[in-house]
């Protein structure tokens, strides 16, 4: 008897705050709006690559300060759905529960890598 295996891809829906960068380019002007936005989407990428590497060492104590980290510097530019998952998965760090984690913590890849690539898109857009 041959057994099937379904693959599950989930697809997060992802939710944007266009505001915050909308202010940015009225109040610096768009060179400073755009260094400001590149600057933090980088620091973004390298705090999720930092976190990436922490869970894989399986070194979780340390976990809430980057993942405060995250999530403040995506409200910053109006990444809703980011921003949520990082606050989610610190909440998972408090209770110690790591079945959520588990799972929080594959949601957090997925969400962080769409945002940061759908934000790149929507500032080149919006020049």
């Amino acid at each position: 008897m041959m057994k099937r295996v379904t693959v599950l891809r989930p697809k997060d829906q992802l939710r944007q705050n266009a505001e915050p960068v909308a202010a940015l380019y009225r109040d610096l002007g768009t060179a400073q709006a755009e260094q400001i936005i590149m600057r933090v989407l980088g620091e973004l990428a390298l705090t999720m690559s930092g976190l990436a590497a922490q869970v894989r060492a399986h070194e979780m104590q340390d976990l809430a300060r980057p993942l405060r980290r995250l999530q403040r510097m995506s409200d910053q530019l109006g990444l809703i759905s980011l921003a949520q998952v990082a606050g989610d998965l610190r909440l998972c760090l408090d209770r110690r529960d790591d079945t959520a984690f588990a799972a929080i913590w594959a949601r957090l890849l997925r969400v962080a890598e769409r945002s940061l690539v759908i934000d790149r898109n929507l500032l080149d857009q919006s020049v």
